[in-house]
Formats: C-alpha cells, structure tokens, sequence
C-alpha cells in the first residue's frame, strides 16, 4: 500500500469516483449504451471476446465501456468474469465447413472452388476520414449481401486430392485447455494455437511480420480466409446424441506455405492455421503465419533462430494480461528493495572512492 498517501482508503474511494467520473465525460454528451458498442464497435468486441477466452458480445462490450476503451483492461475484466463461470462440459469441434460464409476469399486460386465472397471488409477503402460520420442522423440504406448458406469447402482440401499438401495429423486425445491450466513446455501444436488465439493481437501481428521479413523464411500465401457462423454442438450424456446449443462467428485463415522438403518430409506445400472469434482478419492470418514457423521441429527444418521459432519466446510473451500485470506491477511501492539497492550504490561509491585515492596520492 501507498501508505504515505494522503486520505488512505479514503483517498482511494475518492481514485474510484474520480475514474468513474472520467469515464463518464462530459454530461451533456449523450451517454454510451452497451448496444451501441456491441453493435457500432464490434471489431473491439470481438478482440476482447477472442483475447478474453469468453464468447459474448454483451459482456465483451460492458467490459469495454467500463475499461474506458483500454482493450487490454477490457480483456482482463472478461477473463477475470470467466473464471466465476460453472463449468458445464465440452462441446464437439464445430465443422468449419458448415459455415454460412459472410466472407470467403482465395489468394491463390482466381476461380476457387465455390466461389469467392467479398464481404465487409476495408481492404478496398481509401483510408480517408468520412466527415459524414461526425454529422448526426439517419443512416442512408445500404443494400447488404446474403450470407452463403450452403456448405463452403476448404480450398486446401482440393490441393490435397493431388497430394500436393501435407495432410494434417488427426488424434482422438481431448486437447489440453489453456483456461483451466498452466501452459507448460513444449507445447503440441492445440495448445499453441490455443496461446495464439489469446495472444496479443499486436504481438501476434509483429512476429507474423518478422517472418515476412525473412526471420524464419516463411513466405506464405493466403489459401482460404473465411468469415461467417457456425453451429456448436454439444453431446448430451442423457440422450446419447448431440445437440445444438448456439452459434458463434469465427474467422478461420489457412495459409499455404512452400516447402523444399527435410530428412522427413518430401517436397510438398504446408500450412499455417488460426481460428479467432469474430470478424478478425489480421489476427487469424498473424496466427497461423507464427503457427507454421513454430512447426519447424515437427517438419525437420533447421531453426534459424528466429523470434518466431522460439517457442518459449512467442507463447510466453504473447499473453497481454501476464505482460501487462508483470509491467504494470512495478507502480506498487518498491521501497525495500529501493533502499538496498541505494545503499549498496552508495557502498560502491564509497568504496570505488577509497581505491582511488591511493592511486591518486602516489601520483602527486
């Protein structure tokens, strides 16, 4: 504790009203609901969703009002929330390829097997300030496109019928859950995705970066980004069957990387994945360009050295909670610890001091 701070607890309840006065801002300024965040700001939703490790716009978008903005902080809240929650049971992986696609787009096949959807999306704005927002009144109607309903294969499957991909290994093992233990290392490729999908997106974005720069030579090519919901189901024990219980928006990114080949592996493309909660392009491609540099043990590559090699290096450091708890821990009062290292400064000086002076004297 502060305990030299004026007021106390007191002053610490008047912090509190303070912060929340802030929050608040000015009061003839109409205040933000919780709708309108979840509904205008759903980017920051589903960051938090994805990085909080809790499915639900509601509360991703309380945690975001309360927080002021802070991303981070909002993420805290909801994964501090998620630790009160029972614990039900598990549900049955959700089949991708069942999704209603709001978006689905190819970078390496112009005709991709059913078909490219566009979407929403930013990749063809001109990055200009739209003063029309900053003016109150009616949106315009905007004639929306449907969702694809049918089911969508994957794009990689159809190079997979030449074998000209390497084909994913399967297990019936139940992944490990990185919400309910410490993640331990090494690590097998679900608990590293699991550690991605919660990373920090902007440390995530960074070592996908670094392997784009040539720190792990992966040059990587979009094979499939999609965007849309799917069913999630879960087995019921009493009824012998499983039903569905919700759905949820997911991106899901697979990318496709050149391979040479190793002592193991011939010749052949390979892949990268990330799967993100919500419409969140940049983070799912981040995610699986760092997945596919980290498998670079199981494919019989040589480690170059690269950050994004470094297993320990990436899943340690991409948890923006330990980070910023670890970071911001140092503003609590330190004054023990100050104060030797004060006195042990001050007993070096004195005695770096002593040794000098002889020196000194013998030269006058």
């Amino acid at each position: 504790m502060y305990v030299a701070v004026k007021g106390g607890e007191r002053a610490i309840d008047n912090a509190h009203a303070w912060l929340a006065e802030e929050r608040r801002g000015d009061l003839n300024v109409a205040e933000l609901s919780v709708s309108q965040i979840r509904e205008q700001l759903s980017l920051a939703v589903n960051r938090v969703m994805a990085e909080g490790s809790l499915y639900d716009p509601d509360l991703a978008a309380l945690a975001i009002k309360q927080a002021r903005g802070d991303m981070i902080e909002a993420i805290f809240l909801i994964r501090a929330y998620r630790t009160t929650l029972p614990r039900f049971g598990a549900s049955a992986p959700v089949e991708t390829e069942a999704m209603a696609c709001d978006r689905r787009i190819s970078a390496t096949f112009k005709d991709a097997p059913g078909g490219q959807v566009l979407g929403p999306t930013f990749d063809y704005t001109h990055r200009l300030l739209d003063f029309a927002l900053a003016a109150d009144g009616e949106v315009p109607n905007i004639a929306k496109g449907e969702a694809r309903t049918e089911p969508t294969p994957h794009i990689t499957d159809f190079l997979n019928k030449e074998g000209l991909i390497q084909t994913e290994a399967t297990s019936e093992d139940v992944p490990g859950d990185l919400t309910r233990a410490p993640l331990e290392l090494p690590a097998n490729r679900p608990l590293r995705l699991q550690a991605l999908t919660r990373g920090d997106e902007g440390f995530v974005l960074s070592m996908a970066y670094s392997t784009q720069r040539g720190y792990a030579r992966n040059h990587a090519f979009v094979g499939e980004l999609r965007i849309g919901k799917v069913s999630v189901e879960m087995e019921i024990p009493e009824l012998g069957f499983a039903i569905e219980i919700g759905e949820v928006e997911l991106t899901e990114c697979e990318t496709v990387n050149q391979f040479q080949g190793s002592k193991t592996e011939p010749p052949q493309f390979t892949r990268g994945y990330g799967l993100v909660f919500g419409q969140s392009e940049r983070k799912s491609i981040s995610m699986a360009l760092v997945d596919r540099a980290l498998r670079w043990e199981e494919l019989g590559e040589d480690n170059l050295g690269a950050p994004a090699q470094d297993e320990e290096f990436v899943l340690y450091h991409s948890d923006n909670i330990q980070a910023t708890g670890f970071l911001e821990h140092i503003k609590l009062p330190h004054y023990v610890d100050f104060q030797s290292e004060l006195e042990l400064i001050r007993k070096l000086r004195r005695e770096a001091l002593e040794n000098a002076n002889p020196i000194q004297e013998a030269a006058e």
